[in-house]
């Protein structure tokens, strides 16, 4: 017996004295609520209605039992209300780019507690986010797909050295599309040699096997010695040797620009960074709310479009960066 029910049949019957309009508060066909009533009154040994007047009559057993099946139900409605509360106050993590700028995480955060949920910002290079988002640790996810998957494609670029001097002119390249072969040194006009290239570092948001294999082979065309593409190693020691102008650097823009390097964006396509923001398998609904969507892509620097604003965002909602 599902006594919560009996019990709700039984208490709205007292409030109608009629058994149709107390069918009708619950949503329940009359029928259904009288059985309810009759296994009720089955259970406790006696009649809670007298059914021989022409208006329903709560009886003595009736009236002694009403107040502990109200209070049964007060407790719980309250239950089910501390249940719903707890699952909007309980911190749900998001897996986001490490290279996120971090006033654009803050809107992140800030958008969850004007929905009434409490995010926690984690960020993850792309393996682990792809991981802890399989097994529930993370509730969202931004993911990294091949930027041919996904809805934009935002350039991944080369960050270098700005001029030492603040009044020469920057580099002509600067801002265009730069191709692999373009980061060749150019011959010295009294040997006829070539210096060697300065090394290409890749962060670790660039760190999956599409990526690399993509990036490698691009270089091996240009005729890019095979050690001159190499990962990075930690952020702030890439930025440092960049700056410095002893490497160029390959990241998005906002990254670059925020760091104080100059930027422009590879002119090859298929080395482009995508996204997908997905929820968890784990995750009740399993989709990604729309305004929740948004604010991620922004965080990882993709802008939408605008034709995709108003479709409904599942787990396959596809995003691309360029930081």
């Amino acid at each position: 017996m599902d006594l919560l029910a009996h019990l709700q049949a039984y208490v709205a019957t007292v409030d109608e004295a009629n058994f149709s309009r107390a069918a009708d508060r619950l949503g329940i066909a009359q029928p259904l609520l009288s059985r309810r009533i009759k296994t009720l009154e089955t259970h406790f040994g006696g009649l809670l209605f007298d059914r021989s007047r022409r208006q329903v009559a709560t009886t003595e057993l009736g009236m002694l039992l009403l107040p502990y099946a109200r209070d049964v139900l007060g407790r719980a409605q309250r239950l089910d209300q501390a249940a719903r509360s707890a699952q909007r106050s309980r911190v749900r993590a998001v897996g986001v780019p490490v290279d996120c700028a971090p006033a654009r995480l803050a809107r992140v955060i800030r958008a969850g507690t004007e929905h009434g949920t409490t995010l926690g910002v984690r960020e993850l290079p792309p393996a682990e986010r792809d991981a802890r988002l399989a097994d529930g640790t993370l509730a969202y996810a931004v993911l990294r797909v091949p930027p041919e998957g996904a809805a934009h494609r935002v350039p991944l670029g080369v960050a270098t050295a700005p001029p030492r001097d603040a009044h020469r002119p920057a580099d002509a390249r600067q801002g265009r599309p730069v191709h692999l072969e373009d980061l060749r040194p150019h011959r010295v006009a009294a040997t006829g040699a070539r210096p060697a290239p300065l090394p290409i570092l890749t962060l670790a948001e660039d760190d999956v096997p599409y990526a690399r294999d993509r990036l490698a082979r691009a270089a091996a065309r240009c005729g890019l010695p095979e050690r001159s593409v190499r990962p990075a190693g930690p952020a702030a020691t890439a930025l440092a040797e960049t700056l410095a102008g002893r490497t160029v650097l390959l990241c998005g823009e906002s990254f670059a620009r925020r760091h104080g390097a100059d930027w422009a964006p590879l002119a090859d396509a298929s080395l482009h960074r995508g996204y997908d923001v997905r929820a968890s398998p784990r995750q009740r609904g399993g989709d990604v709310p729309q305004w929740l969507a948004t604010v991620l892509a922004a965080a990882a620097g993709a802008v939408a479009r605008a034709d995709r604003l108003s479709e409904p965002v599942n787990t396959s909602t596809r995003l691309a960066a360029q930081g």
